[in-house]
């Protein structure tokens, strides 16, 4: 008998048995709310929420992606280059400096 109670299938079956049991029990005990038609809304949790058009501006959000591709390319490069030559390393942290220079520049306009 002590071999059936730590066999795989016991603990997974008694697993699921528990975890259905605590829901059926949650669900019994849980505060009854009141039905309201704001409820059933969908994203707005009972709020009335007046359609607004999101303005998004991507070329930000293009310059922090890329911002965080040098840097995690970067850091890759750096993390990845202790076995060898520092002059990988280097050249690229030099070119990754030098794109974090341009960028700003780049994403204004001028």
């Amino acid at each position: 008998m002590p071999g059936v109670l730590s066999s795989p299938p016991f603990i997974i079956l008694f697993s699921v048995f528990v975890g259905v049991a605590i829901y059926w029990i949650g669900g019994r005990l849980k505060a009854k709310g009141e039905a309201s038609p704001g409820k059933e809304e969908a994203y707005a949790c009972g709020e009335d929420m007046p359609a607004v058009k999101t303005q998004i501006n991507i070329q930000s959000f293009f310059i922090y992606a890329f911002y965080f591709m040098i840097f995690d390319i970067l850091a890759f490069v750096l993390a990845t280059s202790f076995g060898t030559a520092g002059i990988y390393a280097t050249l690229y942290t030099g070119i990754a400096l030098l794109a974090v220079i341009v960028l700003p520049k780049l994403g204004t306009g001028d």
